[in-house]
């Protein structure tokens, strides 16, 4: 994998995936991740996490979020999943929260 690089903002980290090909948008379901304006999904087995970047905010533990660069081979797309962690984190799944835990 090639050193990832570094931003300074979410914006920042969105739009260079967005020009790495990263152009679906992912929510975050319980036990899946959805996409095509939530009519699709994707499990955790048919998507990886080819990027991680976090974010943390300088005063306020709320303003802290993560930015994943996913790609699913399953279905030959790649796409941005934005998650807030912390106190604001979604209630999801042991699997999805290992899945995205592991980076």
């Amino acid at each position: 994998m090639d050193t990832q690089p570094a931003f300074d903002t979410v914006t920042e980290a969105l739009q260079w995936l967005n020009q790495e090909g990263f152009s679906e948008n992912f929510n975050l379901d319980e036990n899946c991740i959805r996409y095509n304006n939530n009519k699709l999904a994707m499990s955790p087995e048919e998507f990886k996490i080819e990027y991680v970047f976090r974010f943390e905010g300088d005063t306020d533990p709320g303003d802290e979020d993560i930015v994943y660069g996913i790609i699913s081979d399953t279905y030959n797309i790649k796409g941005v999943l934005t998650s807030a962690f912390g106190i604001y984190a979604d209630a999801i799944s042991t699997e999805m929260i290992q899945k995205l835990s592991i980076h």
